[in-house]
């Protein structure tokens, strides 16, 4: 439930949600047994404070808590695959943005985030805590109407720690600490009015591993015509081993990606085309020997990647009278050797073709918008241990269409009704294999399948507001 309050210049905003789908559950079983079924709670805080000299503060606050226990059908269990969850985040932010000198902007923030979360794992259980903050200091400056630059520094510190507690067994504890320190400078250049180029460099030191590395990026942007533009970037990029490697291994280096991207765009009144080529390559990815990390496993930064493909996305608003609609296709072609892979392969969560269609129609006289989502998406790699190689299979296609009503109620009152996966159709994204053949020296199997081929829901959106026409038609 959103509300907005605007004093003076200050404005604060806050937004509730809290989900609990044990009467769905109750009303309507699935393939799992819920000892608890699903429940979330979450909310959000924006304060902004305008300051006479143009300067703003912003500060932003969100929490959320996830709980869930079931027991879903596994093949290699006889009484089921016991997982519980329960997380809490807590998120803090705060930016400050200010003028100075001659063209001089500062911009200045810090965060912290604590994520706390205990899972079970049939009688097992995990406990795990992060605390990590942010601080980050940022100049600009506006040197003519054609050249601007930008520098700044920023500070991580994250420190993980994890407890196990096997049942009919003494608990272990493991975790990390990192800090990471970058700094950046960027410049933009505006050689004409259709033609400009950002460059810019990026260093960073993570203590864990006492590793230093240079990241070049640089884009060019070219105006085509009045509405459209073309661009061309290039860049590196490093990130952090997981979690999951770093709590066990920390003699680990940044992974890291090349990326090259072509974009063309072409907009005008409720109208927008994109396309988007683009090409990575990835490397120093993490690789273990073990069927899942853990403290026994030998880690390495010895994994590659490559990742090419097109994205084309098309939306048009009111050219058909109250409709809004839009198409986006993806096409990916990708191998990955990381991880526990013997060899480079396409990952099983990735699919070749992906196909969206969106479409919204309001009808006046109901008071009512219509919807309608169709997806597709292409079949997905599985080993099948019945046959020679890995990953050498794949499910077959995805297909789902979902329709949504949302009646106005009145202008901030708004009741929703939506069903996934209306049709029914039986999506299958994998496959489980026994771990012993049977009889006859093959291995049983059992399809990976959602909890239930379709879903229901009913909501109630009330947004307050002082203008009193505020509402989240448009979200969704």
């Amino acid at each position: 439930m959103p509300n907005t309050q605007i004093w003076d210049n200050n404005s604060f905003s806050i937004n509730t949600s809290y989900i609990n789908l044990q009467p769905y559950t109750e009303l309507f079983p699935d393939r799992n047994t819920w000892l608890s079924p699903y429940q979330s709670a979450s909310g959000e805080m924006v304060y902004r404070h305008s300051f006479k000299d143009d300067s703003m503060l912003k500060v932003y606050g969100a929490f959320s808590y996830t709980d869930l226990d079931v027991i879903q059908d596994d093949i290699n269990f006889d009484n089921g695959f016991r997982f519980g969850l329960e997380n809490r985040n807590l998120y803090i932010n705060s930016t400050y943005k200010n003028k100075f000198g001659n063209n001089w902007r500062v911009e200045t923030g810090m965060s912290f985030t604590n994520d706390h979360s205990t899972v079970k794992i049939i009688d097992d259980l995990i406990h795990n805590n992060e605390n990590s903050a942010h601080f980050k200091l940022k100049f600009k400056k506006l040197f003519s109407s054609r050249f601007r630059v930008a520098f700044g520094s920023e500070y991580f510190i994250t420190k993980f720690d994890e407890t196990y507690n096997p049942i009919n067994n003494s608990s272990f504890d493991y975790g990390f600490n990192n800090n990471l320190f970058a700094s950046f400078a960027e410049t933009d250049i505006f050689f004409s009015k259709n033609l400009a180029t950002k460059i810019g460099v990026r260093a960073e030191h993570s203590s864990f591993s006492n590793d230093f590395s240079i990241s070049p990026r640089a884009s060019l942007s070219y105006k085509t015509g009045k509405n459209s533009q073309f661009s061309l970037a290039y860049g590196q990029f490093y990130q952090n081993p997981s979690n999951n490697y770093l709590k066990f291994e920390q003699n680990l280096k940044a992974e890291n990606a090349s990326h090259l991207i072509a974009n063309f765009q072409h907009t005008q009144k409720n109208q927008i085309f994109r396309i988007e080529a683009y090409y990575k390559d990835y490397n120093n990815l993490v690789k273990f020997d073990s069927q899942m990390p853990n403290f026994t496993s030998n880690y390495t930064n010895d994994g590659s990647a490559y990742a090419k493909g097109i994205d084309v996305f098309w939306r048009q608003n009111g050219k058909i009278k109250n409709t809004d609609y839009w198409i986006s296709y993806s096409y990916l072609d990708t191998e990955r050797d990381f991880r526990n892979y013997p060899t480079k392969a396409t990952p099983n969560f990735a699919s070749t073709h992906n196909f969206s269609f969106v479409a919204k129609h309001w009808v006046e006289n109901w008071k009512s918008q219509l919807g309608i989502t169709y997806n597709f998406a292409s079949g997905r790699t599985y080993t099948n241990p019945n046959e020679q190689g890995f990953l050498n299979n794949k499910t077959k296609p995805y297909n789902s269409v979902s329709l949504n009503w949302a009646y106005l109620i009145d202008q901030q009152k708004i009741l929703y009704f939506s069903v996934n996966n209306a049709l029914g159709t039986r999506n299958v994204f994998g496959y489980n294999y026994k771990n012993t053949p049977n009889m006859n020296g093959n291995f049983d199997r059992q399809e990976i399948v959602p909890n239930a081929d379709s879903f229901f829901f009913v909501g109630f959106f009330w947004t307050i507001s002082d203008d009193k026409k505020s509402n989240q038609l448009d979200n969704l």
